[in-house]
């Protein structure tokens, strides 16, 4: 059964009187009346409220790239519109028509719908559940988002792929080699072989081998940033600890702005399973644990800025002065105070080749697009941490068999004993220690074979293979930083030692060598690389910079006194 079958009311609920006159303290303006037929709201509008009925009915459709709309539901009086995105102004997925009595309803812009979610608990549990389930059935169905179309391998299109599943955007696949849709949408926008994968956004755009960023745009998941704003805290990465931040943050008071250039969640969005986070005994995937972070984020204000790339921190000055975060497409935001999240990335072995089959045989992570183009297929995994011990139990019950490669004696000093166990459990898993990959090669259809070194022996031996998963470590994300704080050997962002300038005060336990810039999460010295350990220092990083905020004000304060 579907989701509409089985939580309808929870989806689609009817507010009762109590809850509607409570609701209609937090409307951003006046009751709007609409003609049979009126458009109210379209796909891709941005900043569209969403819509208390009162009076008359709201038809409700959704709509592909190809302009093929379906009915989802007719609204009727007590009901409400919107999903997720009305939650931050992003584009919507869905649009609405008044019905053939007409509409009146109330307009609830997103800072109105986040006011009553805070000023009304009750009631904004309805709503909230409501926003994240519609949009959860909206990609479970179909019917609604971009259409992409292109060769189902095509390294692009599995890019953009998990670009858009990462970021929670429906979407639907059209092979090109078979389908004849696709086919007769190729020849009619004359595409040439080079420029799919093709992308066409539910308001029509048509987008020729996009760019993360020109997803992101087309289907308004970016927003469009205000260079004169100055937000108390940006973070950069949104990741267990960054959205932690922005929660924490956010919820108290503070302005904050997370940025991310790939999605929301980090490396640990891309688990398929965290049985050992605190309150899921039966496990959470890392795309469900990441995605109510960030709806829990945007709930309480904080902005959300997808994909974009932080190029570099511009952090000159003493400890009251700005800090300007320089953004990739000659953007920039400025703000108080400046959280480090940006994680670590998988290390990528020293193959000469290596890049030619990313996407293409080669991947670093494995969410269900990965896992069906080689179910039934001999895959290769090299790893030995958490990360790849969550890897291997998705994956080997749709595999054929696994090879497991770590490059230690065994998985006991890297890997939770929960998932050994698992994995020795596996029939169709072989484990293979002191072993490391050093040569790819391929053919017309990418990644054909992977030859492995016994690290003890120096014997090679070559085994043919489509699909290979690398999660052999991880370097931090920290190039940004370069000439602003202080680094390990290793990269890794020092904190709570000292500051490379007198600034009146010791550093915060969290805070790096530039006052006022502080790191978490994976990307931090010595953190321990665990979600939960990440979330706590996004909670606590608030708190210091609470601190720092309140002694900036205070000197400043004191100086207006002096002057």
């Amino acid at each position: 059964m579907s989701l509409v079958d089985t939580r309808f009311d929870q989806m689609f609920p009817v507010l009762d009187a109590a809850h509607l006159e409570a609701a209609k303290r937090f409307a951003s303006g006046p009751l709007q009346h609409f003609k049979s037929g009126d458009l109210v709201y379209d796909v891709g509008t941005r900043n569209a409220p969403a819509w208390l009925v009162l009076e008359g009915s709201l038809e409700i459709v959704r709509r592909d790239g190809l302009h093929r709309e379906s009915s989802v539901i007719s609204l009727s009086a007590g009901q409400f519109s919107g999903e997720v995105s009305q939650l931050s102004g992003h584009g919507t997925i869905a649009a609405g028509h008044a019905g053939l009595d007409g509409c009146g309803a109330l307009p609830f812009d997103a800072a109105h719908i986040r006011a009553l979610m805070v000023g009304s608990a009750e009631l904004g549990e309805i709503m909230m559940r409501a926003f994240i389930l519609r949009r959860v059935a909206l990609i479970q169905e179909g019917g609604a988002g971009s259409l992409l179309i292109g060769h189902p391998h095509a390294p692009d299109l599995l890019r953009i792929q998990g670009f858009l599943s990462r970021n929670g955007y429906p979407y639907t696949v059209l092979n090109v080699e078979d389908d004849e849709q696709a086919r007769a949408a190729v020849e009619r926008f004359g595409v040439l072989e080079t420029e799919l994968p093709l992308m066409i956004c539910p308001n029509g755009a048509l987008l020729k081998r996009p760019s993360d960023a020109e997803a992101g745009a087309c289907l308004g998941i970016t927003p469009e940033l205000d260079p004169d704003k100055i937000y108390d805290v940006a973070v950069v990465g949104a990741g267990p600890a960054g959205l932690a931040a922005a929660v924490y943050g956010a919820s108290e008071g503070l302005s904050m702005i997370v940025l991310d250039q790939r999605a929301f969640g980090g490396q640990a969005g891309a688990s398929a399973r965290i049985e050992n986070y605190l309150g899921f005994p039966t496990g959470i995937s890392g795309q469900a644990l990441a995605g109510r972070a960030f709806n829990q984020a945007q709930k309480f204000g904080a902005e959300i800025a997808i994909p974009l790339e932080v190029a570099k921190l511009d952090c000159g000055g003493a400890s009251s002065a700005l800090f300007t975060l320089d953004i990739a497409g000659n953007k920039a935001i400025k703000a108080k105070t400046v959280i480090v999240a940006s994680g670590a990335r998988y290390r990528r072995p020293a193959i000469a080749n290596l890049s030619d089959f990313d996407n293409n045989g080669v991947s670093y992570w494995a969410s269900p697009i990965e896992a069906k183009l080689c179910e039934g297929e001999e895959v290769a995994l090299i790893g030995g941490g958490n990360s790849a011990g969550q890897a291997v139990v998705f994956l080997a019950p749709k595999v054929k068999h696994l090879h497991l490669s770590v490059r230690g004696k065994g998985l006991e000093a890297t890997m939770s004993r929960y998932l050994i166990d698992r994995i020795k459990a596996l029939p169709n898993v072989t484990i293979y220690t002191g072993s490391e990959v050093v040569a790819l090669s391929g053919d017309s259809q990418g990644l054909a074979s992977a030859t492995f070194r016994d690290r003890a022996t120096g014997k090679d031996k070559t085994y043919p293979l489509r699909h290979l998963f690398l999660f052999i470590g991880a370097d931090p994300n920290a190039d940004w930083l370069k000439g602003c704080v202080e680094t390990d050997g290793k990269g890794f962002v020092i904190t709570g030692d000292k500051f490379a300038a007198d600034a009146g005060r010791a550093p915060m336990v969290l805070e790096t060598s530039m006052p006022g810039v502080f790191a978490i999460g994976d990307v931090r010295a010595g953190s321990t690389k665990r979600v939960g350990a990440a979330i706590g220092e996004g909670a606590a990083v608030v708190a210091q910079i609470h601190q720092v905020l309140g002694l900036d004000a205070e000197a400043a304060m004191a100086e207006k006194k002096r002057a």
